[in-house]
C-alpha cells in the first residue's frame, strides 16, 4: 500500500488512526479488511453521496474480498438514507439498528460512515450502541466533517429540544480523510468547513491563522481543479495546491487530534474547540438549514470575540483580522449579513430568543452560559470555557445599547486613555505604503470597516502585499512601487460607505496598468455610497485624459475606470466641496505620466488642513509637493508635484484619531469630569485636534494642551457656556460633537462671541461645515432632527445651524436615536445620552467604521455602564428619517401609466402603516418643473436620465417602511432596469397590471403627463417582458374582464392589504389553524371556470381556512370541452386567481395535479409546470403544492423564492400499494420535509386498518426531529375516516361544486358532525350575560352561523340582576364555550375572569369571555373587547376610495363606547380624534384615558382646527340627538358634521335603522357612507364567533337571517 499511496497519518489518543491523502478509496478499503477482520462490513452514507461515491466503494471491496482465501468470506453491506439533518433522528437510528439485527449483524460488523458531519455524528452513535458498541470507520466526505465532527469520538442525534443533545463519546478505529473528495464539494460547502479551520487556528495557531489569512485565494484554487488520473495518490503526483490544502486540512486536524488527546470526554480543554459555537449554535437552531452550521460559527466567532473585547480581554485587532480572514472564504460574519438578514427565519434572531436557546448548552454549569473567550489570535483566556454573564451577551448581540447616565459623571474619572488610530493618517499612509517601495511596517493602523475596505481593494489590484506582526497590531506593507493590476475579471471592488476610500481609488484606479484584454477596473459601493457626490473628481480627471465612466447615476459610484489614464501636466480640480478629492490626485500625482501641477478652483477650498496633512504625509514617504504664492507672497492653490516614485519608510506610527477624541473629551466637558487623550496635542496634522482649544475652551472647560497629548476638565453639570459663533470649517467632523454640547450650553458666551441677531444668549452659531451634508448622510439635517427629540430647538442655515441651549432637567428623556449608519452620529448622541435618561442609540454597530470598540471603552476605559436594547420594530407612526432596521424593505410598484399604480400604491401604503411616495411628486420637486413641462423643454432621453437619477434616490432615502410608486416608461432605460432587478433581490417590485383597454381608455382621458409619440399598444407590447424582467411580484388592478362587473373598493382594499401585507412578510396571510396546529380545512374547486361561482363563494368556503385552486383542472372558454391532460395558460390562471381574489381573503393553496397523481396536467410539462408556479409566487399565492416527482432542482429554486409563501411538498400514490408503516413511506416524509413547510401524502385505503396506519404514521412523524404540519389521508370510501381524523389542511368538498376533488371526499359541515360523533368535537355552551336583553339578535347571530356549519353548539341568554353564582357556574362548565357580555355587567364580570386583552384592558370594558386551554389541561377565562373591532370593519370596509387613510375623525358622546370607538380610530391611524359631550368635563376625562391618542375636546361641530373628520362614530342614543332646532333637551346635529367630502359615518344606536345623524349624512349630497348599529353588532358578532371557534362566521347567511329578524322586530 505504501509503495502506490502516500499518506499523512496523524495521531490522535496514542495511535496514528487519522490517515490523510487523496484518492484513497483502494488504500481504505486494503486497510480496513487487512487490520480489522470480520464477517459484515456495513457502509452507510446518504443519496448525494451515495450517488458520487458508493458504486467505487462497491468495486473496490468485492474485488479484495474475491483475493480473500477461504470461506465463508465477508459481506459487504451498504444502505443509503437520505440527506440532510432530519436523519440525525431517533426514529432514523432505530430504523439502521432493526436494519443491522435484519441483515443479522453481530458484535464484530465494522461499520463505516461515509459522508458529511450528519452520517458520522447518526452511524457513530449506532456504532457506539448496537450490540454494546461496534467498530466503526470515519470517510468524512466533507471539509467540515474533515477538521471537525470526524475527529474526537462525539456522536449523536438531535431531538426537537436542540441538537446533538443525546449521544456518546465512541472514538473511530480509523479516519480517513480523502480530500480528493473536496474536488465535487460545492465551494459553499467548502467555505463552510473552513470556518472550523480558521477557528481552529484562532484558538491555538498564530502561524497557522497568518497563513489562512494571507493565503484564502491558493487555498479556493486548490479545491476547484479536479486531479486527473489520480494524480496526488502519491508525493510525486501531488501538486502545490494539492500540498497546500492537505497541509492546511492536517494542521487542523492536529490541533483537535491533541486537545482530544488531552480531553477526550471535554472536561476543560476540549471546550476550546466550541469557540464561536455557545452564539452560533443558537443561530443555528434559527435559521437552519437554510444557512450551514459553518455560516452560523463564522457570525458566532465574531460575536464571541467581541465578547471577550467587552470584557477586556480582547483587543480590536484581532477581531478585525478575524473579520478579514472569515470573509475572505465567504463567509456571513454578522446576522446583517443579507443572506440571513433576508430570511423569514430572521426575524427570530432576537436577543431573548438566542438566549433561551443558549440556555440547553452542553457547556453550560446549570444557569450560567460559558463562551470560549480569546485573548490574542491564537491564545484564548483560560484553557476551558468561561462564565459570561447574560447581561453582557446581550449588548454584544442587541442591534442598540443605552448609555447609563452616572450621578457624578464617569466612574473612572480621572481617565487616560487613546484613541484608535486616525482614519484620514490610516488610509493616506496605508495607500502611500502601497504605491512606495520597499516595506514599512505601520504602527496604529485603525482597524475598521474603512481601513478594511481600502485594504481589499489595494489586494485586488494587486498593488501590495500585506502581512502582521506583534500579534496583529503593526501591519507589515510590501509596497508594489506603483504597479497594479485590472481585477480578476467580473471583480468588482466594493467600497461599501467608505467615502475616503471612494475618492482615493478613483484616481489610483487610472494608475493601473493595461490589460491584454483590455480591461477595465469597477468600483462601486453601497447604496448611500451611490448618491455621495464624486462629480467633480471625475470631471478633472477626464479633463485630463483618463477614461471614466457613470454606470448608474451621473456623479456618483459606480465607475468603470480606463487603465494608464493619468496623463498629468496641469490639472484644474474643484474643491468646494471635498479636500478628498485634492488628497486623491496629490497622493497618485507622482506616477502620473507628467509632472502635475494642480489648480484649485470653483471658489473656496473645504477643509485646507486635510490637504496640509495629505501634503506632511506624502513627504515622510519621499516626495515633496511645493504651493505656488502670488506677487505678495501670498499661498494660492496652486500645487507643484513631482514625477517619482514613493519609497516605504521603515516605521510609520500613526496619530490617533482626532475626530474621535472629541467624543470622551465631550465627555468630560459635558459631565464636570476630567479626560485625558494620549497621541494628539498641538502639534497633529489634524484639524480636529483644535477642537479643545477653540470648542471646548470657550465653552468654559479646563483644557491643557501639549504637542502629544490634551486634557479637558469640564465645568460643574450644567454649566456649559453656549459657544456663540464658531467657524468649524477646519475641523467639519467635529461638529456634531459641538452640536450635542450646544444643546445643553445654557449660560451666555465669552465676551466678544455673542449673536446680536440669535433668538437669545443660549444660542451657539456653527459654520463652514456644508460638506457635511454629502457625508454618509446629510449630516446637518440629521443633527437637527435628532436633537428635536430632546426638545432642544434648531435652526438651518445654508452653510451651518443654530442650536438653542436647553437646560439638562428640561431635555425629553427616553429618545430614539436614528442614526443613519453614520458613526459620528451614534458616537455624538452618546455624549448627550451620559446625561439624558433612556437614551437609546439605534444602529451601535456603525461605529464600527472608526472606532469598532467605542461602547466596550465606554464601559470599560471612561466608567459609563451600557446596556444592550432591542428595538421594538413599530409599524405606524414613524418619520421617514426615522425607520429602525427591521422594517420590511420598501415596495416598489411600476407598470403602465394608467394601470393604477398610484391608487393601488395609495391603498397599500394605508393597508400597511407606511408612506406613500410618488416618483413624479419627487421629480417635480427636485426640478422645479412638471414632466409634461420638462420633456417638452429637455426631450425624452434628457427626462429618462433624469427619472433613473429619481429611481436611484428613491431606493437610497426611502430603504425600508415605503410604498414607491414610479413612472410608467421607468423600464425604457437598461440602468433603471439594472436598478430594479438589483432591488428585486431583496426586496419587493410589484407590477401592476390592468387590461390594456382599460389602459387606452384612461390615457385618452389623461392630460397630466406627455403624450407618448406612438401608438400605446406598441408601448405596452415594448415595456411589457421588461416589466415582466424587472418585477418580482404582480398585483392585478382587476376591473371585471372576467365578470363584466367592476369590484367594490371594499373587496379592492382587503384585496390590497392581503398583498401587500404578504409579501412584505408584515402579516402573511397564512391560515392561523394551520400556524396554531388546530383543525384546518380546504375547498377544493373543482370548476373548469370559477367564473359562474364566483357570487356563491361565501356559500362554498363557509368554515374552510383555505380555498384550494386545482389549476390541472382549469379550461379556457375555448378549450371548455377538451377532456384529456391539459396546460392553461398562465394569464388564463392568473384571471381566475384575481377574481377569486376578490370575492375571498382566504389564503389560497395552488395545484397542479398531474396525470400519474390523479390529476389533468401532463407529466412531462415540466417547464410549463413551473412558470405557473413561480406566476403562483408572483401573484402572492399563500400555498404552493409541489408533487415530489419533480426535478429537485427546479424545486429548489422554487423554494428559494417563496418568500412568506409555504411549500406543500405532496405525495400521492393511488396504486393501494403504499405501506404506512414502511421505509419507503418514512423516507418520502424525510425528502418532502427538507422541502415542504407542510408535507402531504395521500394514499388509498384498502380496509379500515389501513387508516389505523395512517394515524400511526403522522403521530410518530410529526414528533419526529424532521415533523411539519401533515396532510395524510386515504382515498376511497374506505378512507373517509381518514379525511375526518387528518388536522392540517383536510381537502374538502361542496354540495354546490360539480364534482369532488378526489374520491371519499367530505364537506366542512360533514366533517364537523362526524368528529362530534366520534367524540372529538364536544358540544360547548355560549351565553349571552346582561339585561335587559330579550330582544338581542345575538343568539339568531350564532345558532345560525353553529348550524350552517355544522357545529354542535348552542347560544342561549342568561337574563340576570347581577353577576352572581348562575353566571360563575355557567362560565366554570366544562361545556362552556364562551359568552358575550352587555351592560350592565362589561364592568362588574373582570373579576371573575383570569385575565384581560390589550384591547379590553385599554378600552376599559369587557364584551367577550374566552375559555382558553392551558397546557396542564386547565382553563383560563380571558377578557376581550370586540366593540371596537366591529367599529373598525365597519369603516374600513365602507371607507370611500378618496379618502384613503382617513387622518381626522370625531367621536360623539363620552360613555364607555365612545372608548372603544376611539381604540378603533386610533388603531386605523386616524392623527387627530375630536371628541364632543355636552358635559365637558366627561369628555376631558376619557381624553385622559388615552394619552398616546391625539383627542381634542371640541365644544362646538365645525370647530375643526386641524382639518374636518372624514370618520364619525356617534355612541349617544338616537333619541338623545336631533335635526330640529327648536327641539329641547336633545343634541342638534348640524351639516357642518359632515364638512369634509367624504367619508364614513357610524351610529352605534341599535333603533331606529335610520338615526337623525344617518338621515343628516344622506342629506348632504356628498360621499358620505352610513352604518347603522346593526352593521357594527353583526361585526363584532362576527369576531366573536371567530375567536370562540377559530372559524370565519359565514357573514351573508348570517346577516340575511338577522336582517329580517331585526325587521320583524
Amino acid at each position: 500500500m505504501s509503495a502506490t499511496t502516500d499518506i499523512r497519518k496523524v495521531s490522535i489518543l496514542g495511535r496514528e488512526s487519522i490517515h490523510c491523502g487523496f484518492h484513497l478509496v483502494p488504500y481504505i478499503v486494503k486497510t480496513i479488511l487487512q487490520t480489522l477482520q470480520s464477517s459484515t462490513y456495513v457502509l452507510f452514507t446518504d443519496s448525494n453521496v451515495g450517488k458520487l461515491h458508493l458504486p467505487t466503494f462497491e468495486k473496490e471491496f468485492a474485488s479484495e474480498i474475491g483475493k480473500i482465501s477461504g470461506d465463508p468470506k465477508p459481506r459487504f453491506l451498504s444502505y443509503v438514507l437520505p440527506p440532510g439533518e432530519t436523519s440525525k433522528s431517533r426514529e432514523c437510528k432505530a430504523e439502521l439498528e432493526d436494519y443491522l439485527l435484519l441483515n443479522k449483524c453481530t458484535r464484530d460488523t465494522v461499520v463505516l460512515a461515509v459522508g458529511g458531519g450528519v452520517i458520522g455524528d447518526l452511524i457513530g452513535f449506532v456504532s457506539a450502541t448496537f450490540m454494546r458498541g461496534v467498530r466503526f470507520v470515519q470517510v468524512p466526505t466533507t471539509l467540515l466533517a474533515m477538521v471537525d465532527s470526524s475527529v474526537g469520538g462525539k456522536t449523536a442525534i438531535d431531538t426537537p429540544h436542540g441538537k446533538n443533545l443525546i449521544g456518546a463519546f465512541w472514538q473511530p478505529e480509523y479516519i480517513f480523510i480523502d480530500a480528493a473528495f473536496l474536488e465535487t464539494l460545492p465551494a459553499r460547502e467548502f467555505s463552510n468547513g473552513m470556518a472550523e479551520v480558521v477557528k481552529t487556528a484562532a484558538i491555538w495557531n498564530q502561524d497557522e491563522f497568518n497563513a489562512l489569512e494571507s493565503r484564502s485565494a491558493e487555498i479556493f484554487a486548490a479545491i476547484q481543479t479536479p486531479s486527473k488520473d489520480f494524480s496526488g495518490r502519491t508525493q510525486a503526483t501531488r501538486s502545490a495546491a494539492q500540498q497546500l490544502l492537505l497541509s492546511v486540512i492536517v494542521g487542523s486536524i492536529s490541533v483537535k487530534s491533541h486537545i482530544v488527546t488531552i480531553d477526550e470526554r471535554e472536561t476543560g480543554l476540549r471546550n476550546l474547540v466550541n469557540f464561536g459555537h455557545t452564539i452560533g449554535h443558537a443561530i443555528e437552531a434559527v435559521v437552519t438549514p437554510t444557512i450551514l452550521h459553518g455560516e452560523c460559527v463564522s457570525i458566532g466567532m465574531i460575536l464571541e470575540a467581541e465578547v471577550a473585547r467587552s470584557l477586556g480581554v480582547l483587543g480590536q485587532v484581532a477581531i478585525g483580522r478575524l473579520t478579514r480572514c472569515l470573509k475572505a472564504y465567504n463567509l456571513p460574519v454578522s446576522i446583517l449579513d443579507p443572506r440571513i438578514a433576508n430570511l423569514p427565519a430572521a426575524r427570530d434572531l432576537t436577543v431573548d430568543n438566542l438566549l433561551d436557546i443558549m440556555k440547553i448548552d452542553k457547556k453550560n454549569s446549570g444557569p450560567h452560559k460559558k463562551v470560549v473567550l480569546l485573548s490574542r489570535i491564537g491564545k484564548t483566556y483560560e484553557e476551558k470555557a468561561t462564565v459570561v454573564k447574560d447581561e453582557v451577551i446581550a449588548r454584544t448581540l442587541s442591534d442598540a445599547v443605552k448609555v447609563v447616565p452616572v450621578l457624578g459623571g464617569p466612574k473612572n474619572s480621572p481617565i487616560r486613555m487613546a484613541t484608535p488610530g486616525s482614519k484620514s493618517i490610516s488610509n493616506r499612509a496605508l495607500l502611500l505604503a502601497a504605491l512606495a517601495k520597499g516595506t514599512c511596517r505601520l504602527r496604529n493602523l485603525l482597524h475598521s470597516d474603512d481601513t478594511q475596505v481600502m485594504m481589499n481593494a489595494l489586494q485586488d489590484l494587486k498593488g501590495a502585499k500585506f502581512s502582521w506582526e506583534d500579534g496583529g497590531e503593526t501591519l507589515v506593507v510590501e509596497g508594489g512601487a506603483g504597479s497594479l493590476s485590472v481585477p480578476e475579471k467580473g471583480k468588482e471592488i466594493y467600497l461599501g460607505n467608505a467615502g475616503t476610500a471612494a475618492r482615493f481609488l478613483t484616481t489610483v484606479c487610472t494608475l493601473v496598468q493595461p490589460s491584454t484584454t483590455g480591461e477595465r477596473t469597477i468600483i462601486t459601493g453601497n447604496a448611500r455610497m451611490k448618491q455621495r457626490p464624486i462629480g467633480p473628481l471625475v470631471d478633472a480627471l477626464r479633463s485630463n485624459g483618463s477614461s471614466v465612466d457613470y454606470l448608474e447615476g451621473e456623479g456618483c459610484l459606480p465607475l468603470r475606470i480606463a487603465p494608464a489614464g493619468l496623463k498629468g501636466s496641469r490639472i484644474q480640480l474643484a474643491a468646494s466641496v471635498s479636500s478628498q478629492y485634492v488628497s486623491s490626485i496629490l497622493l497618485c500625482a507622482p506616477y502620473a505620466s507628467e509632472q502635475v501641477t494642480l489648480e484649485l478652483v470653483g471658489g473656496q477650498v473645504i477643509s485646507q488642513p486635510y490637504i496640509d496633512m495629505t501634503i506632511a504625509i506624502m513627504k515622510t514617504f519621499g516626495i515633496e509637493v511645493t504651493r505656488e504664492k502670488d506677487e505678495s507672497g501670498k499661498l494660492v492653490d496652486v500645487y507643484n508635484i513631482p514625477k517619482g516614485t514613493y519609497v516605504n519608510p521603515e516605521n510609520y506610527n500613526i496619530e490617533s484619531d482626532a475626530s474621535s477624541a472629541t467624543y470622551p473629551l465631550a465627555i468630560a466637558a459635558i459631565t464636570g469630569t476630567e479626560v485625558t487623550i494620549a497621541n494628539i496635542g498641538s502639534s497633529s496634522l489634524q484639524g480636529d485636534a483644535r477642537f479643545a482649544k477653540e470648542v471646548l475652551e470657550p465653552m468654559g472647560c479646563e483644557v491643557i494642551q501639549t504637542e502629544t497629548e490634551t486634557t479637558v476638565k469640564g465645568p460643574p453639570i450644567g454649566t456649559l457656556k453656549a459657544i456663540g459663533y464658531v467657524d468649524m470649517e477646519p475641523m467639519t467632523d467635529a461638529f456634531l460633537t459641538a452640536s450635542v454640547l450646544a444643546a445643553v450650553a445654557t449660560a451666555p458666551p465669552l465676551p466678544g462671541r455673542e449673536l446680536s441677531d440669535a433668538g437669545g444668549p443660549n444660542a451657539t452659531r456653527i459654520l463652514g461645515i456644508a460638506n457635511q451634508r454629502v457625508k454618509e448622510c446629510n449630516r446637518i439635517k440629521a443633527m437637527i432632527d435628532q436633537l428635536a427629540k430632546f426638545g432642544v430647538q434648531t435652526k438651518e442655515l445654508d452653510d451651518g445651524l443654530e442650536i438653542y441651549g436647553k437646560p439638562i432637567a428640561e431635555l425629553k428623556e427616553g429618545a430614539s436615536i436614528h442614526c443613519y449608519d453614520d458613526h459620528r452620529v451614534a458616537m455624538a448622541f452618546s455624549v448627550l445620552g451620559s446625561i439624558v435618561k433612556d437614551t437609546i442609540i439605534e444602529e451601535k454597530r456603525c461605529v464600527e467604521k472608526t472606532w469598532p470598540n467605542w461602547w466596550d471603552d465606554l464601559e470599560n476605559k471612561i466608567g459609563l455602564h451600557v446596556e444592550g436594547v432591542e428595538l421594538a420594530h413599530e409599524k405606524a407612526g414613524v418619520s421617514p428619517s426615522d425607520k429602525p432596521r427591521g422594517l420590511p424593505p420598501s415596495v416598489v410598484i411600476i407598470g403602465m401609466r394608467g394601470s393604477g399604480k398610484t391608487f393601488i400604491g395609495e391603498l397599500a401604503a394605508a393597508e400597511l402603516g407606511w408612506s406613500f411616495v410618488d416618483a413624479d411628486v419627487a421629480f417635480e420637486a427636485k426640478h422645479k418643473i412638471g414632466v409634461r413641462e420638462f420633456v417638452h423643454q429637455n426631450d425624452w432621453p434628457a427626462f429618462r436620465e433624469a427619472e433613473t437619477a429619481i429611481l436611484q434616490e428613491l431606493l437610497a432615502n426611502y430603504p425600508t417602511g415605503h410604498v414607491l410608486s414610479l413612472g410608467g416608461g421607468i423600464v425604457e432605460t437598461p440602468a433603471s432596469r439594472e436598478l430594479l432587478k438589483k432591488y428585486a433581490n431583496n426586496g419587493p417590485v410589484v407590477h401592476v397590471v390592468r387590461e390594456i383597454d382599460e389602459v387606452v381608455k384612461y390615457l385618452g382621458e389623461e392630460t397630466a403627463r406627455p403624450a407618448y409619440g406612438e401608438p400605446i399598444l406598441d408601448v405596452f407590447r415594448r415595456r411589457e417582458p421588461w416589466f415582466a424582467e424587472c418585477c418580482s411580484y404582480e398585483f392585478i388592478n382587476y376591473t371585471g374582464v372576467l365578470t363584466n362587473a367592476g369590484p367594490d373598493t371594499d373587496a379592492v382594499r382587503k384585496e390590497v392589504r392581503r398583498f401587500f401585507s404578504h409579501i412584505t412578510g408584515d402579516s402573511p396571510n397564512l391560515a392561523p389553524n394551520v400556524t396554531n396546529g388546530n383543525r384546518s380545512y380546504f375547498l377544493s374547486l373543482t370548476y373548469p371556470d370559477i367564473t359562474p361561482a364566483l357570487p356563491f363563494i361565501e356559500e362554498l368556503i363557509a368554515g374552510v381556512d383555505a380555498v384550494e385552486l386545482r389549476v390541472d383542472l382549469l379550461r379556457t372558454p375555448k378549450d371548455n370541452d377538451h377532456s384529456g391532460p391539459y396546460v392553461p395558460p398562465v394569464s388564463f390562471v392568473s384571471q381566475q386567481l384575481a377574481a377569486l381574489r376578490l370575492k375571498t381573503s382566504l389564503p389560497v393553496v395552488f395545484t397542479v395535479r398531474t396525470v400519474s397523481q390523479g390529476g389533468s396536467f401532463p407529466d412531462k410539462a415540466e417547464k410549463e409546470a413551473f412558470e405557473l408556479f413561480h406566476a403562483a409566487l408572483r401573484m402572492g399565492v399563500e400555498y404552493i403544492d409541489v408533487e415530489m416527482c419533480w426535478p429537485k432542482k427546479q424545486i429548489d429554486t422554487l423554494v428559494s423564492r417563496k418568500g412568506a409563501s409555504q411549500i406543500i411538498a405532496s405525495w400521492h400514490d393511488w396504486s393501494g400499494n403504499l405501506q404506512w408503516d414502511g421505509k419507503a413511506t418514512t423516507d418520502i416524509y424525510r425528502s418532502a420535509s427538507e422541502i415542504g413547510d407542510i408535507v402531504k401524502i395521500v394514499g388509498k385505503a384498502n380496509n379500515l386498518e389501513d387508516n389505523f396506519s395512517l394515524y400511526n404514521f403522522v403521530s410518530r412523524a410529526s414528533k419526529s426531529a424532521y415533523g411539519k404540519p401533515t396532510i395524510a389521508i386515504n382515498m376511497g370510501t374506505e378512507g373517509q375516516i381518514s379525511r375526518i381524523l387528518n388536522k392540517t389542511l383536510s381537502p374538502v368538498t361542496h354540495p354546490l361544486l360539480p364534482s369532488k376533488a378526489a374520491p371519499g371526499q367530505l364537506s366542512f359541515s360533514q366533517i364537523q358532525k362526524a368528529l362530534n360523533l366520534l367524540g372529538q368535537l364536544p358540544a360547548q355552551q355560549f351565553y349571552l350575560f346582561g339585561n335587559p336583553i330579550s330582544q338581542s339578535m345575538s343568539p339568531t347571530i350564532h345558532n345560525t352561523a353553529f348550524q350552517i356549519l355544522g357545529l354542535p353548539h348552542h347560544y342561549q341568554l342568561l337574563e340576570t340582576t347581577s353577576v352572581g353564582d348562575e353566571i360563575k357556574a355557567a362560565i366554570r362548565s366544562p361545556q362552556f364555550g364562551g359568552a358575550s357580555v352587555t351592560i350592565p355587567f362589561k364592568l362588574d364580570v373582570i373579576h371573575l375572569l383570569d385575565g384581560l386583552t390589550a384591547q379590553a384592558e385599554t378600552i376599559g370594558a369587557v364584551n367577550t369571555i374566552i375559555p382558553q386551554r392551558n397546557a396542564d389541561g386547565t382553563v383560563s377565562l380571558l377578557g376581550d373587547n370586540t366593540d371596537w373591532l366591529g367599529i373598525r370593519e365597519c369603516i374600513k370596509s365602507r371607507l370611500p376610495a378618496s379618502v384613503g387613510k382617513p387622518k381626522v375623525g370625531l367621536v360623539i358622546g363620552a360613555g364607555g363606547t365612545s372608548r372603544a370607538a376611539i381604540y378603533a380610530l386610533k388603531s386605523l391611524g386616524v392623527e387627530v380624534i375630536y371628541l364632543f359631550n355636552r358635559t365637558k368635563a366627561s369628555a376631558e376625562k376619557l381624553q385622559q384615558a388615552f394619552p398616546s391618542a391625539n383627542v381634542q375636546v371640541i365644544e362646538q361641530f365645525g370647530q375643526w382646527s386641524q382639518g374636518a373628520p372624514s370618520v364619525i362614530v356617534s355612541t349617544v342614543p338616537a333619541s338623545a340627538t336631533t335635526l330640529d332646532s327648536s327641539a329641547t333637551g336633545a343634541l342638534l346635529l348640524v351639516s357642518a358634521i359632515f364638512s369634509a367630502p367624504a367619508g364614513v359615518v357610524v351610529d352605534m344606536a341599535y333603533r331606529p335603522a335610520l338615526t337623525p345623524l344617518l338621515s343628516l349624512a344622506s342629506e348632504t349630497k356628498k360621499d358620505w357612507r352610513t352604518v347603522r348599529g346593526l352593521d357594527v353588532l353583526l361585526e363584532q358578532g362576527y369576531a366573536q364567533f371567530a375567536l370562540w371557534t377559530g372559524r370565519a362566521c359565514p357573514r351573508r347567511a348570517v346577516a340575511e337571517v338577522v336582517t329580517k329578524a331585526y325587521e320583524r322586530n
